[in-house]
């Protein structure tokens, strides 16, 4: 069973909204086994929107257009969709008392043009949508399904959960598909690829698909499966992945909405011990995405934001005489700040940063990108100098989830 989802709205085009509700539709589609063909963006021209129409019809077996259904002379869909199906428009009764209702909620009355809310094609069924003033509209034209909403998410998400998933589920037999996401650090995509390659040609006798999805310093590999027994593809889905965790292990950091930092705070809770951090070059990133956990403050205790050297000298002991031989961005900098903090602020590990994330500030000799990067922990203090290529957005962000990737590590070697 395909989709294809059509949004209409000059709004979208020119870039003065984001298409969320694309987005949205299709996790609510793929979690309830209809796979999206295509999404497609259109004007609010009548042309354009006939054309898609059309064309999604040769493509897919269920369509769903959002947007263009408002009181004003700019919105055509209704319209458009009269004449895709040669139908007129009636009044609705029933959507009337909605459109009333809702006015009513707001102490207004309702006026001429909010009246034609109430109007629909013939030959469609009307959706009740308690959100908003312009219904959703079910139509069944040789085999396929057309479903048009309004474009306002919070009307068309309530219009999808209430009435046309429960539409489609009675109406076909839905397959399962289900994925699973690996998520992985530290290894770039091909160097990933190549890695794995063995593993990835053995997927097909299990009929599971893989993709490849890279962002700034991680690679998330999403297995993917359809069919109807449930339990059979969790089976092969669980073995494959077990498969892979020997092949890659060290990489592998967490599974589908695992982010670094809550493996990370996972691993604190689960220890009964605590975190601080001492940064420069990040200016406080690392400690922004460790709070960013709920209950982050059962093991996070404080940040020190050193960008200046005097402040690395005056609140982290870094002596003038290191920072004049050695630069900030150095090993032995780094690593006094990981143990200053860690002594000062009275945690069990620490992350120190210092680096340059550009764009200006580079030599030949530390060019920017280049960080080092330290954890001091009860037993000991490290650091490793990374060079990373990239924007100054690119090296801050990089940098954080590296950081917080070295205490990963440390913290499951001494498990």
């Amino acid at each position: 069973m395909q989709a294809e989802i059509i949004t209409i709205g000059d709004e979208i085009l020119i870039g003065q909204i984001v298409d969320t509700n694309s987005a949205w539709m299709g996790t609510l589609l793929n979690e309830n086994g209809i796979k999206v063909y295509q999404i497609t963006s259109v004007s609010d021209n009548r042309q354009h929107i006939l054309n898609a129409l059309k064309e999604a019809s040769e493509r897919a077996d269920i369509i769903l257009i959002t947007g263009g259904l408002g009181p004003t002379r700019d919105d055509i869909t209704k319209h458009t969709l009269c004449e895709y199906f040669n139908a007129k428009l009636r009044l609705d009764k029933d959507i009337l008392v909605d459109v009333t209702n809702i006015f009513k909620k707001f102490g207004r009355e309702v006026t001429e043009i909010n009246r034609k809310q109430a109007e629909v094609p013939e030959n469609c069924i009307p959706l009740h949508n308690y959100n908003g003033t312009a219904p959703g509209m079910w139509f069944e034209e040789k085999g396929k399904i057309y479903v048009s909403m309004p474009g306002v998410p919070f009307e068309m998400k309530a219009l999808m959960a209430e009435e046309v998933i429960p539409r489609l589920k009675k109406k076909f037999t839905l397959p399962f598909i289900m994925h699973k996401n690996v998520l992985t650090q530290g290894i770039g995509e091909s160097a990933l690829a190549e890695k794995i390659s063995s593993w990835e040609d053995s997927l097909a006798i299990e009929n599971i698909t893989l993709a490849y999805l890279p962002s700034p310093s991680l690679v998330r590999l999403r297995l993917s499966t359809r069919g109807t027994d449930a339990n059979k593809m969790q089976d092969s889905i669980n073995r494959k992945v077990a498969e892979l965790k020997k092949i890659a292990g060290d990489y592998i950091y967490g599974y589908d909405n695992d982010t670094m930092e809550s493996v990370v705070g996972a691993l604190l809770l689960k220890r009964k011990e605590t975190i601080s951090t001492a940064e420069s070059c990040t200016g406080g990133y690392i400690a922004h995405r460790i709070t960013s956990i709920a209950g982050s403050s059962d093991y996070f205790k404080g940040a020190i934001i050193s960008y200046a050297n005097e402040i690395k000298t005056k609140e982290l002991g870094v002596s003038e005489e290191i920072l004049k031989e050695h630069g900030a961005v150095s090993q032995p900098v780094v690593e006094q700040m990981a143990k200053t903090a860690r002594e000062r602020l009275n945690t069990d590990y620490s992350i120190a940063v210092s680096g340059i994330a550009g764009p200006g500030g580079g030599t030949p000799e530390k060019p920017v990108g280049t960080v080092w990067i330290a954890i001091a922990t009860p037993q000991r203090v490290f650091s490793k100098r990374w060079i990373f290529a990239g924007n100054r957005e690119r090296n801050i962000l990089v940098t954080g989830l590296t950081a917080l990737n070295m205490l990963r590590k440390e913290l499951l070697s001494n498990s």
